[in-house]
């Protein structure tokens, strides 16, 4: 066989990955994307959980909406004012002080206080348990207990004691998983500091929440009329006769007075 022959092919494939190579080289420059050098300098200032709690895809994501200015610096739930701080000083702006939030399930309505339909043995899961006639709770507002929330928490924040879900609130970090995995639309953000809870979300009419719970809300109102800074206000369902009702708490006019808690006839209302 002749050298020439051998070193032909050598030479041509050579020659095509020198020029593939230049190629690419100039196309690397042509069309190179110029990251802005804030979003690696913000990335490392977030606590890298990832949860999901800011409304962004990851960390990654929140990093660089942030270094375009279309999220705030106090975006991330888990890191809280500490985090928000670093990242203001990336920014080069101020960091507003934020108020610490916490997770609430609207439920007092345990083994004990809240009847049943039937004896559910199912899967241990909260969806798959709701489409089954609502539940096994006669009170179809109240929470399950199987623990879908539990299942989604990353920081060990949420458990089921005697039926319901409960939230440590020295764990929680408000990024809200919980919250998108309950059926029920169960569980709320609230602050930290505030700690006179509705901890009942049921829309029947009084007479049927009472049938179902013993610490179920019956739109009483009571606790509305006898607040002094009328932080309280009853929701209405109007699509009963009469409107069932239920108490919701506005905590930017709320002084923990727990006047509410004292008058309210079924202990819907506590204090935590």
């Amino acid at each position: 066989m002749e050298l020439s022959s051998i070193l032909f092919p050598v030479l041509v494939l050579g020659s095509m990955g020198v020029l593939f190579g230049v190629v690419l080289g100039f196309a690397s420059i042509i069309f190179k994307v110029e990251q802005d050098p804030k979003i690696p300098l913000v990335r490392e200032c977030l606590p890298g959980a990832n949860c999901g709690g800011c409304g962004y895809a990851g960390c990654d994501a929140l990093a660089e909406a942030i270094a375009k200015g279309d999220a705030k610096v106090t975006a991330c739930p888990v890191g809280g004012q500490s985090t928000a701080e670093k990242i203001a000083e990336v920014m080069g702006v101020e960091a507003s002080a934020t108020e610490r939030t916490t997770a609430f399930v609207k439920c007092n309505g345990d083994c004990e206080k809240a009847n049943s339909k039937y004896e559910y043995y199912g899967a241990k899961d909260c969806s798959f348990e709701n489409t089954i006639s609502g539940g096994h709770k006669s009170c179809s507002y109240g929470c399950l207990g199987d623990g879908s929330c539990v299942a989604v928490c990353e920081f060990d924040a949420i458990h089921i004691v005697n039926g319901v879900a409960v939230v440590d609130m020295e764990k929680c970090v408000s990024c809200g998983a919980c919250i998108n995995a309950c059926p029920k639309n169960l569980i709320e953000l609230v602050p930290y500091n505030k700690k006179i809870r509705v901890a009942c979300n049921s829309l029947d009419q009084g007479a049927v929440a009472m049938k179902a719970c013993k610490v179920s809300c019956i739109g009483c109102s009571k606790c509305a009329n006898t607040c002094p800074s009328q932080a309280i206000d009853m929701i209405s369902k109007t699509n009963l006769t009469p409107p069932a009702k239920l108490a919701k708490i506005d905590y930017e006019k709320c002084t923990q007075c727990e006047q509410c808690v004292s008058v309210c006839p079924k202990n819907a209302i506590v204090k935590l």
